[in-house]
């Protein structure tokens, strides 16, 4: 998902404000992903790391760490952590789907292979735990060791739903929260932890997290319908890649008969025509669901946007405001 399409950008402000941080996360990044015996695990991974993404992830933990008053030098390992665990899982992602493409680049398994990618995931996890076991502290482990499980969790269940037009909104939710929402609210989670912050502060910086990364994940999703070149998004992938996400299972569920025969050809059996896409979107627009789908992506981004109230003032705190507007200002 591109952040690049709205016209003010605060993950750029954040990344300004965290220069410092990030010099030495970039810094044990390309540190840690070296390897004496294996020198094909730092050319797969630089080829990721060094991508030009925007490191949200890992600026969730420095800015939760530094808005609560945090001054240790364990933020900066559990910010590597967190880069790790997310481009680990990218690499894993991209064999599962076959995919030739991540941002504008070709993929690690076109340009070496799917066993390089696979193997190199496996090493970047494992590295994640070395750096989380380095700040000493049983529960941060125990909650980015949650993360990663929910992750892969997500990700199963997303298999089994894919092109099962039974799959409800219930599930959809769940592989939202297990493929993008669990990392970012680890992530903002870990950094309270470190800063030995109460239940009541984790628990926010936890909310905030899971809210921003399920509107994350449904703008992108409802972009797949109604997005343009200009929003980093390419209409129907999802429709062709046949993936059941929120405004088609809607539309499912309030499909007559005809429809839901369409929907069973086209996304349950995979069998696609010229006009197809069009016909879905249409669909989509008949029944409301884009709009539906769009209200829900606006009120987790203000579910974010509460959870912090809870959590100590600091001129961060502002840039996680806006940043959780800014993940759905493509949709409004």
């Amino acid at each position: 998902m591109s952040l690049d399409a709205a016209a003010t950008k605060p993950h750029e402000q954040l990344a300004e404000a965290l220069a410092d941080d990030l010099t030495a996360v970039n810094a044990l990044i390309r540190e840690r992903m070296a390897s004496e015996h294996a020198p094909r695990i730092p050319e797969v991974t630089a080829h990721l790391v060094e991508a030009g993404g925007k490191r949200l992830r890992p600026m969730l933990t420095l800015a939760a760490a530094r808005m609560c008053g945090y001054e240790g030098p364990y933020h900066i390992h559990l910010a590597a952590t967190v880069e790790f665990i997310h481009t680990a899982t990218l690499l894993h992602d991209d064999v599962v789907d076959e995919s030739s493409q991540r941002r504008g680049r070709p993929t690690a398994n076109l340009l070496w292979d799917n066993t390089s990618s696979v193997l190199v995931g496996d090493y970047l996890f494992a590295r994640s735990f070395q750096l989380m076991v380095e700040t000493g502290s049983l529960r941060v482990l125990d909650i980015l060791a949650n993360a990663s499980a929910t992750i892969a969790e997500g990700e199963v269940l997303q298999l089994t739903a894919a092109s099962d037009l039974a799959t409800t909104e219930e599930i959809y939710l769940q592989v939202v929260r297990g493929k993008t929402a669990a990392l970012f609210s680890a992530a903002m989670e870990v950094g309270g932890e470190i800063a030995g912050q109460n239940t009541a502060t984790k628990q926010a910086l936890f909310d905030y997290g899971d809210a921003l990364g399920i509107s994350f994940q449904i703008v992108d999703d409802l972009l797949d319908y109604g997005g343009t070149k200009a929003t980093g998004k390419n209409v129907g992938d999802d429709f062709r890649e046949r993936k059941l996400t929120l405004p088609v299972i809607r539309a499912i569920a309030a499909a007559d008969a005809d429809e839901r025969a369409f929907w069973e050809r086209t996304i349950g059996k995979g069998r696609q025509e010229e006009g197809d896409l069009d016909q879905a979107i249409a669909l989509l627009a008949k029944h409301g669901t884009m709009e539906a789908t769009r209200q829900d992506a606006l009120a987790w981004a203000d579910k974010a946007k509460i959870a912090l109230d809870a959590v100590p003032d600091h001129p961060l705190k502002k840039m996680l405001v806006d940043l959780a507007d800014y993940v759905v200002a493509r949709i409004t």
